[in-house]
């Protein structure tokens, strides 16, 4: 027979183990149905859309025009003849293989290879002057999602569907859309929740690969499925009744909820059918270049989501390096005349249609547009190659849409594009000023994880001011 010390000691650690579980049950809910308040003050902008060249486009081939390159074409970098950068020895100035030209009223110097764009150069408001803590591909990428070089942290848009929620019923608040070719470098981490809750990461999906599991498994009736529906909601209304005060899985329920709304809705979205011709022929969606015509779709695409209200959606154009440099993504090490003429025509024209339309149709009012890319390109070419290395010290970004003074240019690089010189800035000023335009103050939007409030911007930061409309 057990003894009234050993009852009592098996007692005291059941109920132990009964409450450090409800402890951890407490928190994981607390933890998924947390949310802040919403915004700060008056946003300018409700929506963001993200557009990511993958592979480092190059600021000084495309966005930054640099006449000291084209005069001192093949001499040596003033200052830089012994300098090693990632993949080895550079070699001597090299000038855009293509010229720039001027474009819209303001006569931003823009390159020749994208002529579409350029139509939008009254619009933007280019930072020429953005900087990278690292200079490798995969850790870009996280560092211009996240802020951070290393997995595990938050993308910008996991932080701000944390921040403001959903502006619909049916359908993610956050989206990635992949590029036919591939995921970007780093995959996933790229739109991560990180230490968020899980609802808070991006649905990944693309016009060519619509929403995983929406389809029921043809062993199952439309009559089954139903039936089956009936009774989980019977089920919940039982449980909700006996803990009317379990605001925590009554969350949880309204998650599976919305993704059975989605099954209605996200077969609607991403069906272009419905699109007439005329706009089809503007994305260039039947393009006899099939991987323009899947970009074109995802661009179409993109702004479908938007305006059915999804709060963040980030537009992939391009993937993960190869065994080519610069064959699948912009990362034109050896050959880079050859890859930009691939990939240039790709992004110019579905992207410039999706910018028209969207600010046609009214949007831009509401909708934030970015674009981004991990780093720049040196000025010089690396020896032996008629191609650029990576170059984390200077890169070109730029902003569109609902708050943004369009026409403009923040920063500039040195007159050889090797360096950022004048307003440097930071990925951390870069998000600071995107969410500022949304109504968030970067150093009150925190959630607290590992015994530290945390920050999409960390503890760095301010909101660049001139292109604030």
């Amino acid at each position: 027979m057990n003894s009234p010390l050993d009852q009592t000691r098996r007692r005291f650690l059941g109920q132990m183990s009964t409450g450090l579980t409800g402890v951890a049950l407490s928190r994981l809910f607390a933890a998924e149905s947390a949310l802040p308040k919403g915004t700060h003050f008056a946003p300018k902008a409700k929506q963001v859309l993200q557009i990511f060249c993958p592979g480092a486009a190059s600021h000084i081939d495309l966005w930054e025009h640099k006449p000291m390159l084209e005069k001192f074409h093949g001499t040596p970098l003033p200052g830089g003849e012994k300098e090693v950068s990632f993949q080895g020895k550079n070699g001597n100035l090299m000038r855009p293989p293509w010229a720039f030209a001027p474009a819209g009223k303001s006569g931003k110097m823009l390159s020749t290879m994208l002529p579409h764009m350029a139509r939008h150069a009254d619009d933007i408001a280019f930072i020429h002057s953005m900087t990278s803590q690292t200079n490798t591909h995969g850790p870009g990428c996280i560092n211009m999602n996240t802020c951070f070089t290393r997995e595990g942290y938050p993308s910008a848009g996991s932080w701000v569907s944390y921040a403001l929620g959903s502006l619909n019923d049916n359908l993610p608040t956050y989206i990635a859309i992949q590029d036919l070719r591939g995921e970007p470098p780093n995959g996933k981490a790229n739109w991560s929740n990180g230490f968020l809750p899980a609802r808070f990461q991006a649905v990944a999906m693309a016009a060519q690969q619509p929403l995983r599991n929406l389809a029921r498994p043809a062993s199952i009736s439309s009559a089954e499925d139903e039936a089956a529906r009936d009774f989980l909601r019977t089920i919940n209304r039982e449980h909700e009744q006996q803990h009317p005060g379990n605001s925590e899985l009554s969350a949880r329920m309204a998650a599976y909820e919305l993704a059975a709304k989605m099954q209605l809705a996200a077969p609607e979205v991403s069906d272009l059918g419905g699109e007439p011709k005329h706009v089809h022929d503007l994305y260039g969606t039947g393009d006899a270049n099939s991987l323009k015509a899947a970009y074109a779709r995802n661009c179409l695409l993109a702004r479908r989501f938007l305006e059915r209200g999804v709060r963040y959606v980030s537009l992939y154009c391009a993937s993960r390096a190869s065994n080519v440099d610069g064959f699948l993504n912009w990362d034109a090490h050896k050959t880079l005349k050859a890859d930009y003429e691939r990939h240039c025509p790709i992004f110019d024209q579905p992207t410039a249609a999706l910018l028209m339309d969207m600010k046609q149709r009214g949007m831009l009012n509401d909708v934030l547009v970015v674009w981004c890319t991990e780093f720049g390109r040196m000025p010089t070419h690396q020896e032996g190659t008629s191609g650029r290395d990576h170059n984390p010290d200077a890169f070109t970004t730029w902003m569109m849409g609902a708050g943004v003074k369009g026409g403009i240019s923040h920063g500039s690089t040195d007159d050889f594009g090797r360096r950022s010189v004048h307003d440097v800035t930071s990925v951390y000023d870069f998000y600071a000023t995107v969410l500022h335009l949304l109504g968030l103050d970067h150093e009150k939007l925190t959630y607290y994880f590992n015994g530290l409030q945390q920050r999409l911007t960390n503890v760095h930061g301010h909101v660049i001011k001139s292109v604030l409309a």
